[in-house]
């Protein structure tokens, strides 16, 4: 069940991506000119028909769904309620007249979905329990997510006004964006530090760890001005960020419980 759940939300993340790359690439919004990483965007950089990017899209969507079908057929129906969500805003998100994307609740929608929904469903496929906590103990990732979002939208905010996006690092511009930016990273450890502290205490110590090894990474991402030709930079920075936090998050839950079954 594990790795069926991980294969869908990998399948989800793929269609969204392969969405955003199709409309962004038909729509004029991305180009060689505007810092995307040649690894990234096939469609600028490579002789790919663009309607084979939309069924490859789609192609990953029936297939998370596919696999979908045995997570139903032993948790019920509240996974295939909670991907339906999912699957619908995986297409608003990049496609339509005004898509997701286009909005400033880009940062928040891309959150929630793949850092608290996804989750929660899975949560619920694993132990047949609903836990609304969940997204309480979600909210690491649903900030880490977010800020991806918000780090490629904030690089991006000439293009974007060029494009018509009203994104919200266009709408607070660079110098706001980026004091909203550090204070959703702070943000994110204090999250972190709490949920250990209050539901995962024996894990306590690996937090030491965590700060230790993220002050070089948050170091370096704080610095980031955030501009277009820091971009891919500072992607793989927020990365790099999103890895080691999560990583000691988790490994502090596992050491939770570990200890809490040693008699």
């Amino acid at each position: 069940m594990a790795l069926v759940l991980l294969a869908i939300c990998i399948l989800m993340q793929a269609s969204v991506n392969t969405f955003n790359d199709y409309y962004d690439y038909v729509k004029g919004a991305d180009s060689a000119e505007d810092n995307v990483d040649p690894t990234d965007a096939v469609l600028v950089y490579n002789n790919v028909n663009p309607r084979s990017a939309l069924m490859l899209a789609i192609g990953f969507l029936v297939v998370a769904f596919g696999l979908g079908v045995y997570v139903i057929w032993f948790a019920g129906w509240i996974p295939l309620a909670l991907g339906i969500v999912g699957a619908i805003i995986v297409v608003l998100y990049s496609a339509g007249k005004t898509p997701i994307s286009y909005l400033p609740i880009g940062e928040v929608v891309s959150g929630f979905v793949m850092g608290g929904l996804i989750p929660l469903a899975c949560y619920q496929a694993l132990t047949g329990q609903l836990e609304p906590l969940m997204l309480v103990w979600a909210m690491p990732t649903i900030i880490g997510i977010g800020l991806i979002m918000m780090t490629n939208n904030t690089c991006d905010i000439e293009k974007d006004v060029q494009t018509g996006r009203k994104t919200l690092s266009v709408l607070l511009g660079r110098e706001k964006a980026r004091k909203a930016y550090h204070f959703l990273v702070w943000l994110w450890i204090a999250f972190i530090v709490v949920d250990v502290l209050v539901w995962y205490t024996e894990g306590w110590p690996i937090l030491v760890f965590m700060l230790t090894a993220s002050i070089p990474l948050l170091k370096a991402l704080l610095a980031n001005p955030l501009a277009p030709p820091a971009r891919i930079g500072a992607m793989a920075q927020i990365c790099s960020v999103n890895i080691c936090l999560g990583a000691f998050y988790a490994a502090a839950v596992f050491a939770s419980v570990a200890f809490a079954l040693i008699p």
